[in-house]
């Protein structure tokens, strides 16, 4: 079998609209890790995205009356793209079914390259059950995303071209999993040729279909997807894809959504570019591989396989990077409702960075903070932390792993208190520098009660801040002094509307 899938491989006219794109060394990520790893910037392809290669190379094998005919698929991402651009270049009518529930961006990159975009159901099961009754009305072709032969050729032309750029030795190829296409061509024709290189699938741990098919010997259907990494969001790995993987893949690791924002922004480090959360699968899945074995010296292929990410998302992928490192730890903690409990607290960190803070007064004895503290996993690791505080006579609960306090628990920490008085609303720029924040605090020195604190480090030259004081109105006047003696610019914002409404 594999030696028809090389012969399908080697002639595939993936070139006439493919790029050969080039194996970048990332610098900083092989220091940090000790072994030489190599990207392959199948970003860089003119959809962004390794997807064109499959798609053309179908469409090259389809007689004169089948492209005629046009085609379909059913895609809400990179295959949609792909498949456009691949019929434009050909000349073939391409329709392309997606969920209405589709990002802008991604629709009008289908019809940017061409293609006829049908907006049909909420989902993609709903929109790929229309593509294929389009193909019993109208006759078209269906195109699948992943699971045909000349599309896993397609594909593996990226084998083709690591193993002419990188001829030495090379230990094992990372490589994004969805429905398989990518893992099947790579595995087919570099067991064929270089059967001692290790072929590893990466998948998100709440989309691990071949993990899944791996373990049970036959195919299987997740009961559900997570959709983080929504280019590999598949249910049930291909039928043609599996009889490649189930023999000639060696292992599959999962990684989380926080290791998979951390391997974005190492890409990103190391070439500049921002990848889609599919994308960095083979960067995340390197990173877990040697941590786990703790190996030095070797060389290892990450499959940066696309670019198409939303700009809004990068927001969540620069939020989770840090955690995905383990350089920060978000934490609840308790402490005594009474002025100089924050100060103490913040002596108790010592001197590791405070990055989030949120907090909003309580009318018990015991005040719950929510915290962010910047750790390192080799030096100052989350444990250390956390028994450092509790020795300190701190209560401390470890929300690092919790996905509700990090998609919302943090965003909505505070409201209203109705037994505050006297409270003064003030907005901070902070030095982002350590010790900013103890400063603040020492300078105040406790003489009024702080009701509510929220600060986010975001990596700028200045960090955010917004606080409470209780200051009796007989006390008023002497809070410009105290906070000139601070020397960080401020801004009263007491009478703000947004405080009245939803925190006043």
């Amino acid at each position: 079998m594999l030696e028809q899938y090389v012969k399908k491989i080697l002639t595939s006219r993936v070139y006439d609209v493919a790029v050969e794109t080039p194996l970048q060394t990332a610098r900083q990520l092989s220091e940090r890790l000790g072994n030489e790893i190599w990207l392959k910037r199948e970003d860089l392809q003119p959809v962004f995205s390794f997807k064109i290669r499959g798609a053309y190379n179908k469409l090259t094998q389809l007689s004169d009356e089948e492209r005629a005919r046009g085609v379909v698929t059913a895609s809400a991402g990179n295959h949609a793209q792909g498949l456009a651009l691949a019929a434009k270049v050909l000349g073939v009518k391409a329709t392309i079914v997606m969920p209405k529930t589709t990002p802008e961006i991604k629709v009008e990159g289908v019809r940017s390259r061409g293609g006829k975009v049908v907006l049909h159901g909420d989902s993609f099961p709903e929109a790929l059950t229309y593509s294929l009754k389009l193909v019993d009305e109208k006759g078209y072709v269906y195109i699948h995303p992943y699971d045909d032969p000349h599309t896993i050729a397609g594909q593996g032309t990226v084998a083709m071209e690591i193993l002419r750029q990188h001829p030495g030795r090379l230990d094992a190829i990372f490589v994004p999993v969805g429905g398989g296409g990518l893992i099947a061509g790579i595995a087919a024709y570099v067991k064929y040729l270089r059967p001692d290189i290790k072929i590893i699938g990466v998948e998100p741990d709440d989309s691990n279909c071949l993990q899944a098919a791996m373990a049970a010997g036959e195919r299987v259907v997740l009961p559900t997807v997570g959709i983080f990494a929504d280019g590999v969001a598949v249910a049930q790995i291909g039928q043609h894809t599996f009889d490649i993987c189930k023999d000639h893949v060696d292992e599959v690791i999962t990684v989380s959504t926080d290791e998979i924002c951390a391997a974005i922004k190492d890409i990103y480090d190391d070439t500049r570019s921002i990848t889609e959360p599919a994308g960095a699968l083979g960067v995340a899945g390197i990173k877990k591989y040697v941590e786990q074995r703790g190996i030095n010296g070797h060389t290892f292929v990450a499959i940066d396989s696309g670019a198409n990410v939303n700009f809004d998302r990068l927001r969540h992928v620069a939020e989770r990077a840090e955690l995905g490192e383990g350089r920060e730890a978000i934490i609840a903690v308790t402490i005594p409702e009474k002025p100089g409990s924050f100060k103490a607290f913040c002596e108790a960190i010592g001197k590791r960075q405070i990055t989030e803070f949120n907090y909003r007064y309580n009318t018990g004895s015991e005040a719950h903070i929510f915290v962010g503290v910047q750790t390192h996993p080799d030096t100052d690791p989350r444990s250390a932390l956390i028994a450092s505080l509790g020795e300190q006579g701190f209560p401390v609960v470890d929300l690092t792993d919790n996905e509700l306090a990090k998609l919302h628990i943090r965003h909505m920490v505070g409201g209203r208190a109705a037994h505050v008085v006297d409270e003064v609303i003030l907005r901070f720029e902070f030095p982002e520098r350590p010790g900013a924040l103890f400063n603040f605090l020492n300078k105040l020195g406790g003489r009024w009660n702080i009701s509510m604190f929220h600060y986010r480090n975001h990596g700028a030259a200045d960090g955010r801040v917004v606080a409470g004081l209780q200051v009796p109105h007989d006390e008023r006047h002497l809070v410009p002094e105290a906070l000139e003696e601070i020397g960080y610019p401020y801004w009263d914002e007491s009478d703000n509307p947004a405080y009245q409404l939803f925190l006043g």
